[in-house]
């Protein structure tokens, strides 16, 4: 399984046209074969500052995905509504049963 993190600071004006994309490419994302989950969440203690959590099959979903018109569209809006650079951590995990 891969697990991204993609850490995103908006400025305050921006924060609904943000809101707006998330919400179009995360539905999406959510229902695309490969996925295990897609959400995203606003830091309560720094506000316009958000993580999208996605987990994924493997690369191979990852790249499917990064192809679709859904992701495409949100990567090419939403940096011109930040207020810094996109934050990105991906981490290759293994299912820990017991």
């Amino acid at each position: 399984m891969i697990i991204i993190h993609a850490h995103f600071k908006v400025d305050l004006q921006n924060r609904q046209a943000f809101l707006d994309q998330a919400n179009l490419v995360a539905e999406p994302s959510q229902a695309e074969e490969g996925n295990i989950s897609y959400e995203y969440f606003e830091n309560p203690i720094q506000p316009n500052t958000f993580v999208f959590v996605e987990k994924w099959q493997d690369h191979a979903a990852i790249n499917v995905h990064e192809a679709t018109a859904h992701f495409q569209n949100f990567v090419n809006l939403v940096p011109g509504i930040l207020s810094e650079p996109i934050q990105v951590q991906l981490f290759d995990a293994r299912e820990i049963k017991g």
